[in-house]
């Protein structure tokens, strides 16, 4: 369970500024550690007859605490919204949410008792274990990517980007005069391509097959030889330099983006289903 808030926040694999996972030495990792330990604890030393369960009173304790961090966690979205210092700061929250997240795996698991089944109480077991490892991807994503993003970057901005193929564009437009009809056609065909255009899908896979520019200099390469063509090739051929460097920007901030379309819906999902989970409970206690 990472929070959107960790893109500015470097990891901290080094250097002297400090993570939100590596935030007051690690202190959230700790209590979270002590949490699990005293669920684990708790649950081997109860006697509970008959076997433990989520209806008995460890099952009640366990679940009460579970839920109540369920509900805290899912306050981290309007907690970005106030940036504020100290023992509470965004990175000290985000670093809680993610360490006390885990801990739910341990908490949750002995809450149910191991007792599993086709019903709305293993539902909501289930959609919070995959809302778990939904987060875990997003902590992966935010140590590797940004880097990645900047390394693409080159200290060259996403404006930056776009302005070199919007001038490239324009020097098409004044080489492709001297061509035929044909061959102005053929360039045409790369003045049409849109990088942006692209879904979210295609972003993701990185395919571009049907990329104009790539079409339009493939035709060109064929046409006879000669200065006007030739000036056209070179140009056709730095756009697609550009054209590549811009995908691959999206094609990380997709991947960066792209797991809250998965982690906040199963957020929702398992709030519902755990709010069903405690109504049945109480309702056939």
């Amino acid at each position: 369970m990472a929070s959107r808030g960790a893109q500015r926040t470097r990891l901290g694999s080094g250097g002297s500024h400090e993570g939100f996972l590596r935030h007051r030495g690690y202190r959230w990792a700790k209590a979270a550690l002590l949490l699990s330990l005293a669920a684990g604890v708790a649950y081997a030393m109860a006697d509970v007859q008959p076997r433990h369960n989520g209806g008995s009173w460890l099952g009640y304790t366990l679940g009460t605490i579970g839920a109540l961090l369920i509900l805290w966690l899912t306050m981290l979205g309007l907690r970005k919204r106030a940036m504020t210092r100290g023992r509470w700061s965004l990175k000290g929250w985000t670093s809680a949410h993610v360490y006390l997240g885990l801990s739910l795996v341990v908490v949750a698991t002995l809450h149910t008792g191991f007792q599993l089944g086709l019903n709305v109480h293993t539902l909501a077991y289930a959609l919070m274990m995959l809302v778990i490892v939904s987060g875990l991807y997003g902590i992966a994503v935010y140590a590797t990517l940004p880097d990645a993003l900047s390394s693409n970057s080159a200290e060259t901005t996403r404006p930056q980007m776009i302005d070199a193929v919007v001038k490239l564009d324009q020097q098409l437009q004044i080489a492709a005069q001297p061509l035929s009809s044909d061959d102005a056609a053929i360039v045409r065909l790369s003045l049409e391509e849109d990088p942006f255009r692209a879904g979210l899908v295609r972003r993701l896979a990185g395919n571009h097959s049907n990329c104009r520019n790539a079409r339009a200099l493939k035709l060109m390469r064929a046409t006879e030889a000669g200065a006007d063509a030739a000036r056209v090739v070179d140009l056709l051929e730095s756009k697609s330099v550009a054209l590549a460097r811009i995908r691959r920007h999206l094609r990380i901030r997709a991947l960066l983006e792209v797991w809250l379309y998965v982690h906040v819906p199963l957020t929702f999902a398992t709030i519902a289903a755990l709010a069903a989970h405690i109504v049945s409970v109480f309702f056939y206690w």
